[in-house]
C-alpha cells in the first residue's frame, strides 16, 4: 500500500510526532506507515485522513500487489 503521509505532513507543517499525537499513536508507528513497513488499521487510516482534511483515497492507495 502506497501512502502520501510525508507529503501531507509537509503541506500541513506537521512533524511525525505532531501527527502521532493527533491520532494517538507513537511516532514510530507513523514512521513505519510512511516507510511502508506497517499497514494501518481502517480506523487509524481514517483518523490520519481526517487530520489532513482529505478523503482516505488521497492519502492511501492500493498497489497491484496488495
Amino acid at each position: 500500500m502506497k501512502n502520501s503521509i510525508k507529503i501531507e505532513r509537509a503541506r500541513h507543517n506537521l512533524t511525525q510526532q505532531d501527527l502521532a499525537d493527533k491520532v494517538q499513536v507513537s511516532r514510530q508507528t507513523i514512521n513505519s506507515i510512511e516507510a511502508g513497513k506497517y499497514v494501518p488499521s481502517t480506523v487509524l487510516a481514517l483518523k490520519i485522513a481526517q487530520v489532513f482534511g482529505v478523503p482516505l483515497e488521497e492519502v492511501f492507495e492500493l498497489e497491484p500487489t496488495d
